[in-house]
């Protein structure tokens, strides 16, 4: 009976196998599925990204009402092309001939498609170029059709191909007399916008994926495993790509350049985040389990939780933008969440998957064996972490007191930061030819021309607001309509009033006068209302002010929510919320040193704090937890202040490698010379290395360990009994078994090597 018995068995363990081995091929093909068809539409999805802030206002902004009365009152809507012809020694009769010679040839001129001129492009033919007063430059308006570039391929290629055009026939028939061309106006800015992304895809990627394959291959020392891990974020890619893409195709969510970028970071950075923690408890439990399926079985269940609460946390965190006014940081809500849906999935099927198909060898050539060498022994022993634990244990309060001090000493820079927005022409960090014509424009003619300020009125007070116009400093040629000696076109009762201002009109200084005007209309009556290009780019500014004071106390709330929940305790997570709030105020005041007087930035976006509150706090605060989650764990069969240790040792080298990895991916950014991307990338990149090497490592675990069991108030934390911890334990009385009373806070506790006694 006994000899059937184990027969049966036997004969059973191999089905078992075969039936794992099956089911993880059948994942990995689902995924190869999966990246077959997402993966094409992540280099799709510039496709179906915009960028103009018009488009991202909401409703209720006066300059989102003026551009409908706008639209309304035109025929069609146009984007303006601003070509701008300059001899710093005077322009003379023949460059005026040659240049109006240029304006005139300019509906024919072909772009890329030898089929198709700019003329099909153009609401009319350009007029006359018209000399400045200092007879230095000439410019002259001509007029897209924006209604062509709406949300189509072809449309932003032929805004791109327009300015091309303009500029490569003025280099070749002006350039060679000596004369200075520049396109400048919206039409240029965007067509140099759409170059500096058009490799967003490809590039990103690249850079990122190269850097955390270094990455590791130094943490790993295999050249097996970093491919596994770098897969798995590409396929957590492709399946967010799988959604975003129809999503922001048929207008359910806004995809800007800016998210598109963002998401392909965030997805690699998140799966290689959660690869780390699943295959560093896998390799651990490899060293006590012959079979690599019970090894996976316990380490998935053991990594679940933390992977879990941490893609919920920001998850949330980034649906929280939704409640934005702005388009643009609302999409990124959807557009992040859904990447890190697809990160989170893809590391807890896919990987595990690999992992059980190659087994062992993955790790090759340091295999691991069945030793049971733990990383709990190293608490207290000559290790990196190891020492780090001692110390805390030993001096923890002066740890946290000192770590405190110096993290709100970085903090008091804060107020520093300039985050009042910036002109246009400094968005780019590279020369770019729309900026520098913006630069000749400013210098021969109103800095505003081009870019009017526009006033929706009533017929009736239209003159009253001309005189208010004529008498507000910084406003010059007011007009009632969109064109001169034209008769203004009503809509329901209502005209457009133009006025040009004397700032450029990018500037914080038009900003200022739009904010004046508002003021000073407001007595004629509420219904006038001030819009154009000015008064957008202010009211992108209010509404990301507004953002901040709503967005921030939310997240804040529901991180707080996720990780009670998850740490059954209110201390640990206001502790954990505290921490990384003041990791977030220390970061934000390294970056205002940085950018003002390192960098020597002109300023900030609006929103970019509100960006890198989002970024650092709902992913900061997965270290924490990364950190908590395995200090419950051991705590409950260790007592609180040996668990601290011990999980802070054991954690210290996977969450540290997490953090880098993050960082480095979000450094990739910084190879677009787009300002915003390249601030955000330095204050994630600082605030992730912050918050692993010294929030992490040194506040969080000092803190609780000062406190010790009053961490887990107002819940106790319950021991494991003794016959959870397994026989081992039962047999010899180690550092494992749990603790009725704690020692001070100055006493430090050190637990003894684990080698003979396991978790559960």
């Amino acid at each position: 009976m006994g000899e059937a018995s184990r027969g049966s068995r036997s004969s059973t363990k191999p089905r078992g196998r075969a039936a794992v081995r099956w089911f993880a091929a059948l994942a990995v093909l689902v995924w190869l599925a999966i990246g077959g068809v997402g993966g094409p539409l992540v280099g799709r999805l510039s496709e179906v990204a915009t960028n103009d802030n018009a488009n991202f206002l909401p409703p209720a902004a006066e300059s989102t009402a003026v551009s409908k009365l706008v639209q309304q009152t035109s025929d069609t809507k146009t984007l303006p092309y601003l070509v701008v012809v300059e001899r710093p020694s005077g322009l003379t009769p023949a460059d005026l001939a040659a240049v109006q010679k240029y304006v005139a040839g300019i509906p024919g001129l072909r772009l890329a498609d030898p089929s198709r001129t700019v003329g099909e492009f153009l609401q009319s033919p350009p007029r006359a170029a018209v000399p400045s007063q200092d007879k230095q430059a000439a410019l002259t308006p001509v007029s897209f059709l924006a209604d062509k570039a709406e949300d189509t391929v072809a449309g932003k290629t032929a805004l791109y191909a327009v300015a091309q055009a303009l500029r490569d026939s003025a280099a070749s028939t002006l350039g060679s007399s000596g004369l200075n061309v520049h396109v400048t106006g919206a039409g240029g800015f965007f067509a140099d916008f759409i170059i500096a992304f058009s490799g967003i895809d490809g590039i990103l990627l690249l850079v990122a994926l190269g850097v955390v394959f270094v990455i590791l291959l130094i943490v790993y020392r295999s050249p097996i495993l970093p491919f596994a891990v770098l897969i798995t974020a590409m396929f957590g890619l492709s399946l967010a790509a799988l959604v975003v893409f129809p999503l922001a195709k048929n207008g359910t969510i806004s995809l800007s350049g800016q998210s598109q970028g963002i998401l392909s970071i965030l997805v690699v950075g998140a799966a290689t985040d959660y690869a780390l923690l699943l295959v560093a408890r896998f390799k651990e439990e490899l060293h006590d389990q012959d079979s690599t399926w019970a090894a996976m079985k316990i380490a998935w269940r053991a990594a679940v939780e933390p992977i879990a609460a941490s893609a919920a946390t920001v998850v949330l965190g980034l649906l929280c933008l939704r409640l934005s006014d702005l388009g643009s940081t609302k999409g990124l809500g959807p557009v992040g969440a859904l990447g890190i849906v697809g990160a989170f999935v893809a590391s807890l099927t896919f990987l595990p998957a690999v992992l059980l198909l190659i087994g062992r060898r993955i790790f090759w050539p340091q295999i691991p064996r069945v030793d049971h060498v733990h990383s709990a022994d190293a608490v207290g022993t000559r290790g990196i972490w190891g020492r780090v634990a001692g110390m805390v244990g030993r001096r923890p309060r002066r740890t946290w007191v000192i770590t405190l001090l110096a993290l709100l000493a970085c903090a008091a820079f804060l107020p520093t930061l300039n985050a009042r927005g910036v002109a246009q022409s400094d968005l780019f960090l590279t020369k770019v030819d729309s900026v520098t014509g913006q630069e000749v424009l400013a210098k021969h003619f109103p800095a505003g021309s081009g870019s009017p300020v526009q006033i929706a009125a009533p017929q009736d007070k239209a003159d009253a607001v001309v005189q208010v116009l004529g008498s507000t400093p910084g406003v010059s040629n007011p007009q009632v309509g969109l064109a001169p000696g034209q008769p203004p076109k009503v809509v329901d009762g209502q005209v457009v009033v133009q006025a040009t201002l004397d700032a450029q009109a990018d500037t914080i200084a038009a900003e200022d006068t739009i904010e004046t005007l508002r003021t000073s209309l407001d007595k004629v009556g509420t219904d006038v209302l001030v819009g154009g290009q000015t008064a957008t780019n202010l009211d992108v500014r209010l509404a990301s002010e507004r953002d901040l004071k709503v967005i921030i106390p939310t997240i804040l709330a529901v991180i707080f929510v996720v990780l009670m929940l998850l740490l059954r305790s209110i201390v640990a997570p206001l502790i954990l919320v505290a921490a990384n709030v003041l990791s977030f105020a220390a970061t934000m005041g390294v970056a205002a040193v940085a950018f003002n007087h390192v960098f020597h930035f002109p300023g900030s976006d609006p929103s970019t704090p509100l960006y890198g509150f989002v970024f650092l706090v709902a992913l900061g605060i997965d270290y924490s937890i990364f950190l908590m989650t395995r200090v419950r764990e051991e705590s409950r069969s260790r007592g609180t202040r040996p668990g601290i240790l011990v999980g802070l040792a054991v954690t210290g080298g996977v969450i540290t490698s997490a953090g880098i990895v993050l960082a480095s991916t979000f450094s990739a950014l910084a190879v677009l010379p787009i300002l915003f991307l390249v601030q955000i990338a330095f204050i994630v990149a600082f605030g992730v290395l912050l918050d692993t090497l010294v929030v992490r490592s040194l506040l969080v675990p000092s803190v609780s360990y000062d406190l010790g069991d009053r961490i887990w108030w107002p819940i106790a934390l319950r021991p494991k009994a003794r016959h959870e911890a397994g026989p081992a334990s039962a047999e010899r009385p180690t550092a494992d078994e749990p603790r009725t009373e704690q020692p001070s806070a100055e006493e430090p506790t050190t637990p003894q090597p684990a080698s003979e006694s396991r978790r559960s």
